[in-house]
């Protein structure tokens, strides 16, 4: 036993025994401190104040650049649009070269007759009576003619 008790009062028991407690403590002081600080670091805040100034530094140009690429895609539609219709135009002047196709649209249109036939016109019965309605205008003022001519054609552009 006195070998026990001589180890206890030995100084590398007491500096091992000091060293323990002394750990225990920062240990202890360490998880404290870990509890009470908070989770958004200096590094974290400057990481994130970057990122918000590369979002917005970017906003702009990719704003500009999904505008450009929609404004590229409605003129490369407009000029496919363009191409049909040049192509449409190029078959029509080809058909219009065409001798007999000249001469059936020139008989249809403006009612063209060859010598030895005879023509007739079809009346629409509509048209007669909407003629007949615009008799009485003939007793009118003149202004009031004029004045009814652009309710009718008001009328008609909506």
């Amino acid at each position: 036993m006195a070998v026990k008790d001589r180890d206890r009062f030995s100084t590398a028991t007491r500096i091992r025994l000091l060293g323990e407690q002394t750990a225990a403590r920062v240990y202890r002081s360490q998880t404290k401190r870990q509890a009470r600080r908070s989770r958004l670091t200096g590094r974290a805040a400057l990481l994130a104040l970057v990122m918000c100034s590369l979002i917005v530094a970017l906003a702009y140009p990719m704003r500009e650049y999904v505008s450009q690429r929609a404004e590229i895609d409605d003129l490369q539609r407009e000029q496919r649009q363009a191409r049909e219709r040049v192509e449409r135009l190029r078959d029509q002047k080809a058909r219009w070269q065409d001798d007999a196709y000249a001469e059936q649209q020139i008989r249809k249109r403006l009612h063209y007759v060859m010598p030895g036939e005879t023509g007739f016109i079809v009346i629409d019965p509509h048209a007669a009576k909407q003629s007949r309605t615009d008799l009485g205008a003939a007793d009118r003022p003149w202004y009031s003619n004029v004045w009814d001519g652009v309710d009718k054609s008001d009328a008609s552009g909506q």
